[in-house]
């Protein structure tokens, strides 16, 4: 029964008796269920030292680090800059998935339970020694002979036509297997996961070698094994197997297992592939295809690369290889992220000193790969001049490489094309005339996106970052449509420079302002450049702030309205899209990034870099509706 088959049977099958978990109702609020093991042990402890309280304890530490082996196996499956070459399905994770998964960790709440309810029982657990080396043999003896073919007999079961349909057919449901698929399951399945943890565990301790060390070695070494079956990155080389033919039998790898959510008849095991060879239901695909995995030295090339920069460290945090439940909503500052602040530092620092741009995220839309590469610098970076050269030979080496791995196009982020920097990306076409790689800043889509956001009875409106790229295109584009344009700028030479260019009927449109107080009567401001609250008060009550400045400005006035970034919601056919880009939403992107995959879908052969040509944008406009892209 393929996924889509699986899927559609959900509805019927969540009604099931023991298919949802009893607390799902609670939703984020189910860590309370934690609150009686945390008042147990704070209170034995209080009452008579950490010994009384030790059982609970330890449920709460092993709750802890099992999460952070999942997290951490997490955050290697998703660092695609390391194992790209590696990984068994290219596809991307989806937010559908992600969702789906968000309480992948309801197993270990209920084996915490099981673990509690034990030793409120008279099960001998509140005793148990550190360590006990006898423990550890007939602990292997009891998974190998009776865990391993339990859960091998348990798993075919759960493949037949009624169980899979009724339950299994969730774990299944998983797209791109994930670290975090592995607890992905039902109810009733995780009971009986618990019975094949509980044996080995258990049952050692029954016969009176148990051993604190022995629980929290099986139990951590369990998660870490099925975290490397469902890590979708094959770890293994093939010449281990090679030269150690029986550990084909001893060792699941990431490939085997893959296979079973391929090809559902087959790979049945839990660690040990030797219980498919005894019951022959090995797929005979599992080591060619392991071989071919290793011997991958090239993934598939990008068409379209989408080069992006880090705001600040928090969110840098926001990267997908961190927290992947948090990358796929809108970056928001959030509590959690400042105890992680000062690791966060120490990564920037060493990226600073060693890092290249390395592989964000992809999508695949309309059948072609488009990926976001990230240059290791942070904003404030960008205004520091003796960081210059370096920033641009970090954004000047992803061109070329983009350019030697045949990549059609690559689209500059905000200030990876600051004037100041490179002069909107001119500084590498005129470097390098033969690029066969088109740079594109995207900024004629940003104007248009941010001109139709105006209001089209607008009379006047006031401009500031008046003579940028974007400034002067909004400028010259609202003084042809007859809008009077306060133009914020010291400089009166660059202002009569923009002047010029308009036809002379317009010119009288573009009023040069040296001062915010010019506007206090416009309800209409397009911000470009950073605006503090107190220059934001010379604002009339009403204003709406549309603006293109990064940061965005911060919404000091509660009786006016802000505008997002310029930004334009990707098409409907995107497949593999499962991080958000900075502050935006699910399928959104930034206005330059959409003008570079416009450009790309247009197969325009030309770069856009330097002053936005006017004439252009409601011809780009066009093409990004006629292609799919929506504007908010």
């Amino acid at each position: 029964m393929g996924s889509e088959e699986n899927c559609s049977v959900s509805c019927r099958s969540e009604a099931s008796s023991l298919f949802s978990w009893p607390w799902g109702y609670l939703g984020g609020f189910n860590y309370l269920m934690y609150g009686p093991l945390v008042g147990n042990a704070l209170f034995a402890m209080y009452k008579g030292g950490i010994k009384n309280g030790g059982w609970c304890l330890h449920i709460l530490i092993l709750f802890g680090l099992r999460a952070l082996v999942h997290q951490l196996w997490g955050s290697f499956s998703c660092m695609l800059f390391l194992n790209r070459n590696r990984r068994i399905n290219k596809q991307g994770l989806e937010f559908k998935q992600i969702d789906a998964e968000w309480h992948w960790d309801n197993f270990l709440m209920l084996q915490a339970i099981a673990a509690s309810l034990l030793y409120l029982s008279s099960f001998p657990l509140s005793n148990l020694p550190v360590f006990d080396s006898r423990g550890f043999l007939w602990c292997l003896l009891l998974h190998i002979g009776i865990s391993e073919p339990f859960y091998y007999w348990l798993h075919r079961l759960l493949h037949s036509h009624g169980l899979f349909q009724h339950y299994h057919w969730l774990h299944h449901s998983s797209r791109v297997l994930h670290p975090f698929t592995a607890g992905h399951a039902t109810f009733l399945e995780h009971l009986l996961l618990c019975v094949v943890v509980g044996i080995p565990t258990l049952g050692t301790t029954y016969i009176g070698y148990g051993s604190i060390s022995l629980i929290y070695g099986y139990l951590l070494l369990f998660d870490f094994l099925q975290c490397l079956g469902h890590c979708n990155v094959e770890v293994f080389p093939s010449h281990m197997f090679e030269a150690l033919p029986l550990l084909k039998y001893l060792i699941r790898t990431p490939t085997y297992h893959s296979l079973h959510h391929t090809e559902m008849g087959t790979n049945f095991c839990l660690f040990m592939p030797l219980y498919d060879k005894l019951w022959k239901t090995t797929n005979t695909k599992s080591w060619e295809l392991h071989r071919e995995i290793c011997s991958r030295t090239n993934s598939r090339v990008a068409d379209f690369v989408f080069l992006a920069h880090v705001v600040d460290v928090m969110s840098a945090m926001h990267a997908p290889f961190v927290f992947r439940s948090f990358s796929s909503t809108r970056f928001t500052i959030m509590p959690f992220l400042f105890p992680m602040w000062p690791f966060a530092y120490m990564v920037m620092l060493v990226m600073w000193a060693k890092a290249k741009t390395f592989l964000f995220s992809l999508y695949y839309l309309r059948g072609k790969l488009h990926e976001t590469w990230v240059v290791p610098r942070f904003g404030f970076q960008y205004f520091l001049p003796f960081a210059a050269e370096g920033i641009n030979n970090q954004i000047e080496d992803a061109i070329l490489k983009a350019d030697k791995l045949g990549v059609k196009v690559i689209s500059l982020a905000a200030l990876n094309k600051n004037e100041s920097l490179n002069g909107g990306g001119t500084l590498f076409t005129n470097k390098h005339p033969s690029l066969r790689v088109r740079v594109v800043h995207g900024n004629t889509l940003t104007a248009a996106v941010i001109l139709h956001e105006i209001p089209q009875d607008v009379e006047e409106v006031f401009l500031t970052g008046a003579t940028s790229k974007l400034g002067r295109a909004v400028a010259l584009y609202l003084a042809h449509c007859k809008v009077k344009v306060l133009m914020l700028t010291l400089s009166t030479e660059r202002f009569s420079k923009i002047q010029r260019e308009a036809p002379v009927d317009c010119q009288k449109y573009l009023i040069q302002v040296t001062k915010y107080q010019a506007a206090q009567n416009c309800k209409t401001w397009i911000i470009g450049k950073w605006t503090t609250p107190r220059e934001q008060y010379w604002a009339p009550k009403g204003t709406h702030f549309h603006q293109f400045v990064v940061p965005p400005i911060i919404p000091f006035r509660r009786d006016c309205t802000y505008g997002k970034l310029a930004a334009m919601r990707l098409p409907d056919d995107v497949e593999g899209l499962g991080s958000c880009e900075y502050t935006m939403g699910r399928g959104v992107v930034h206005a330059c990034h959409a003008g570079g995959v416009v450009h790309f879908l247009e197969g325009w052969q030309h770069h856009e870099v330097g002053a936005i040509d006017v004439e252009q944008i409601d011809v780009v406009w066009e093409a990004a509706l006629k292609h799919g892209l929506k504007p908010l």
